[in-house]
Order: structure tokens, then C-alpha cells, then sequence
């Protein structure tokens, strides 16, 4: 069920939303959270997809909230849709003129009552996430550095805004790999004496691999550019020789030990749903995000300025 309302309010909306549940015969209990889009028309199809299919695991009230001619009449229009494409529901929010600049309190009247607010930023992320209106609606606030031309500036910025609850999916996507070279390590290994990790130049989420390889295995590790797609590799230097996990194809890493035969693992590039799924997972802080963005500057990483490409992992 689709409806439409223009140059309306928020108490309308909230009437509309309650009679389009008693028709549907759904309840807004079954809600495990609220989950606010920062976005605009260019991005919205492609985001509130993603969130829908996140829903799936996580039943939300999605608002995505779009500001358009900051220069017209104030103007609140919603398109709310139910029981359709997931089990939660989703308001999309288009202000107009000044409106636009209190969307908070537009938003804030249509938080679901006793849950948790994530609120995301799909592109265009805040220099400071927590002291954004919208992101001080939440517990929780996801950026994307890869979404921008300066994906390390945006990183260097995060470090120094981080509040918690911040996350972003640079280092969401660090998960498959973190969790293979975690792996990897967990078993007699030699000494190690460096490391290095490949990527497309400008990707934040090898930028972070680097820096948590550094805080965890306090040994030099270069940042190296390689044609991609995404990290295609890390290699740590040891006595015996050395031990590597390419991932030419952005589907599945091979990893490399002297003495040893090959092993292939399944480890795929993941669209936004997946990322965003994992993120609404785990709603208290996450400290060791928080430790290894204060560790990117750290003197045993050798990030040397690189040009911006596709940030994806």
C-alpha cells in the first residue's frame, strides 16, 4: 500500500500510518528500530532498496528524508508505503524551503516509541556525525567514506569527530577480510616483520586493514595500489618467506604459505543490504573501529598520497 500526501504534517502522517496498519492488520510493536536516510532524489531509490532489504532482518520505520529548493515555501510532502516490499514501513520525507533546515523536528514526531535510531548517510556524510541535527536523533550513525572524492580526508575527519555510536562502512566491509587474516594468524605462524595490504588507490577500507594490522601486530605495514577490484591482497614478510591472500577477482582469495598448498576461501565484494544489515546488528559502540581510526596516522603505516578511485572493499 502506497499513499501519497502533500503539503501535509506530521500528525497527518501518523493518522495515516495508524489506519494503514488496522487495515493491514500490522502493529508497530513488531518494530526493532527506527532507521533515518539522510539522502536525495539522485540517491534515494538506490538506498531505501537497500534499507527495505535490511528490513527483512531487522523490521524498521524507515525515514528517508530528502531536502529540496531550500529557497521555496515551506513544505512537508510524504510518501508512505506499507506492507510491501518488507515487513517494517517506509516514510519518505520531502521538505521544502526552511523546512529543510529542521528536519529533526519533522522526524522526531515519527520515531517509533521505545526503540533504538540509526540514522545513515548513504553519500555526503557530516564532518561531525553526532552534532548533526539528525544524527543526534540516534545511538547509532553510519557514514560511507568510499562514497567520497576524498574518501582519507573523510576517514581523518571521523577520527577526529568520533563519538560513540559513529561507524562507517569502510570498515564494514573490513569484516570477511578481518576475519581471514584473524584466521590465518590464529595458528603457528613465524615471526612476522611487515605486511602489506593492495588495493585501488583512494579505498578507505584498506586504509583501516593497514592501521588495524599495525595496532594488532605492531609491525610496519605499507599501503600499496594495485588495479582492484577493491583489496586485492595482503602479504606479510617472514623469515620462511611469504605468506599472502590475493582476491584478483573480488570473489574468492587464495591464500599462499611457504611449505604449504594453496587454499582457495570465498571472500566476495558485498552489496549495500549486506553492509547495512550488519551494521543494525550491533547497535552499542564499537571500540576497536573507534581504536583503529585514531591508529591511520600511526608512524608504522606508510599511507603515501594516493589518487582517488572506488572505494568499495
Amino acid at each position: 500500500m502506497t499513499i501519497d500526501l502533500t503539503d501535509t504534517t506530521t500528525g497527518a502522517i501518523a493518522h495515516v500510518l495508524t489506519d494503514a496498519r488496522r487495515r493491514l492488520g500490522g502493529m508497530t510493536t513488531g518494530m526493532v528500530l527506527t532507521l533515518i536516510i539522510v539522502t536525495d532524489e539522485a540517491a534515494q531509490y538506490d538506498a531505501i532498496r537497500a534499507a527495505n532489504q535490511a528490513a527483512r532482518e531487522h523490521p524498521s520505520r524507515i525515514l528517508a528524508i530528502i531536502t529540496r529548493k531550500p529557497k521555496a515555501e515551506s513544505r512537508l510532502d510524504a510518501e508512505i508505503r506499507v506492507g510491501e516490499s518488507s515487513p517494517g514501513e517506509t516514510i519518505v520525507l520531502r521538505m521544502y524551503g526552511p523546512l529543510g533546515q529542521h528536519a529533526d523536528s519533522v522526524a522526531a514526531p515519527l520515531l517509533v516509541p521505545d526503540v533504538p535510531v540509526v540514522t545513515w548517510w548513504p553519500e555526503g556524510a557530516p564532518e561531525v556525525p553526532s552534532a548533526f541535527p539528525l544524527g543526534a536523533l540516534a545511538q547509532r550513525r553510519v557514514t560511507d567514506s568510499a562514497a567520497d572524492d576524498a574518501p582519507r580526508q573523510v576517514l581523518a575527519g571521523l577520527a577526529r569527530s568520533y563519538r560513540p555510536g559513529d561507524t562507517d562502512f569502510g570498515w564494514t566491509r573490513a569484516t570477511p577480510w578481518r576475519s581471514l587474516l584473524a584466521a590465518t594468524l590464529d595458528q603457528p605462524h613465524p615471526e612476522l616483520e611487515a605486511a602489506e595490504v593492495s588495493a585501488e588507490g583512494g579505498n578507505p577500507t584498506a586504509d583501516l586493514i593497514a592501521a588495524w594490522l599495525s595496532l594488532r601486530l605492531s609491525i610496519p605495514v605499507k599501503r600499496a595500489v594495485s588495479a582492484g577490484p577493491g583489496i586485492t591482497g595482503v602479504t606479510f614478510t617472514t623469515p620462511d618467506g611469504d605468506i599472502t591472500i590475493s582476491r584478483p577477482d573480488g570473489r574468492t582469495a587464495t591464500l599462499s604459505w611457504p611449505g604449504r598448498p594453496d587454499r582457495t576461501v570465498a571472500l566476495h565484494r558485498r552489496e549495500t543490504a549486506e553492509l547495512l544489515a550488519e551494521e543494525l546488528r550491533r547497535l552499542d559502540p564499537d571500540e576497536l573501529y573507534a581504536e583503529t581510526l585514531r591508529h591511520l596516522d600511526a608512524p608504522g603505516i606508510d599511507t603515501e598520497p594516493e589518487p582517488a578511485g572506488a572505494g568499495q572493499s
